[in-house]
Formats: structure tokens, sequence, C-alpha cells
């Protein structure tokens, strides 16, 4: 089994931990998962070291900032040479509202998740960013009336 996907019981239990509330404790987390901090303090810092995890990062609710509005637009490219690749990854990147990029299959190219004001705001973004590229063919747009389910946790 590759190392990078095996988990110890442990980490399995420092993982969920965190996922649910990175600002505990070394003493609250070992505490709950029977061990000393300094053992939980290096096994934290080992599944950083795997890669495992990254910095801890504090959510923001969309809502509560002006940002309301959870926008997901499918784009289909020209082409997919590497500069027309590298045109539509520095476009997507230099837009703050636009959070998830995926390359997927099928009849788009990729799938972006955004979170904007309102229709305008996000009129402004496909226009500005996404349909000035020479390489963007076409986009398609689902608004999404209501945040049914959103978390961060992936399971163990």
């Amino acid at each position: 089994m590759n190392d990078t996907h095996h988990l110890s019981d442990a980490e399995a239990k420092l993982l969920a931990i965190l996922q649910r509330d990175a600002s505990a404790s070394v003493a609250e987390m070992a505490e709950a998962t029977n061990a000393s901090p300094a053992t939980v303090w290096r096994r934290i810092r080992a599944l950083e070291e795997r890669g495992v995890i990254g910095p801890p990062v504090r959510l923001v609710d969309p809502a509560k900032v002006g940002r309301g509005m959870d926008v997901y637009c499918q784009v289909r490219m020209k082409a997919q040479d590497a500069p027309s690749r590298a045109a539509f990854q520095r476009a997507v990147d230099a837009e703050p509202a636009i959070l998830e990029v995926y390359s997927v299959t099928g009849e788009w190219d990729y799938m972006l998740h955004m979170v904007v004001r309102d229709i305008a705001d996000f009129e402004a973004i496909l226009m500005r960013r996404l349909l000035e590229l020479d390489c963007v063919a076409g986009t398609s747009t689902i608004f999404a009336l209501r945040r049914i389910k959103h978390t961060r946790e992936v399971p163990l």
C-alpha cells in the first residue's frame, strides 16, 4: 500500500479533530486521542511534512461578507494546447471570486465555483475574465438557489 494513503488510527483521529476545529489546542487533541501533547505535536508535524494536511485556515461564511451567491460555471475551450491552458490558468488565478477550478470530463472542459455579490458581479467576471480569453469557446452557468450541505471534511 502506498504510504501516503495509509493512516494510523491515531492519525485518523487527529485529522478528524483538525477538520472539525483547527483551533483545538494540542492539549485538547492529546486528551481526545489518549496521547501526550508532544506525541500529538509530532504527529501533526509529520502529517504536514507528508502533505496530508496544509496550514490551518479559518472558513469565512461568504454571505456574511457580501458574497452570498454561489455560481457554477462550465467552460468549453477552443483548444487544449499548453499556451491556451496557461492563459486560462492565469485568468482564473487572477480572479479572487473564483474559489475552485476543476478540469472535468464530458462536454465541458472546466467547472468553476465562484462566490459573487450578485448577478451583475458575476456578469463582470464572466465578461472581463472568461469570455475575453481567445481560448474560451463558451460557458454555461448554474446559479445555486441555496446551500444544502457544505463541508470541507474529507471522510477518513
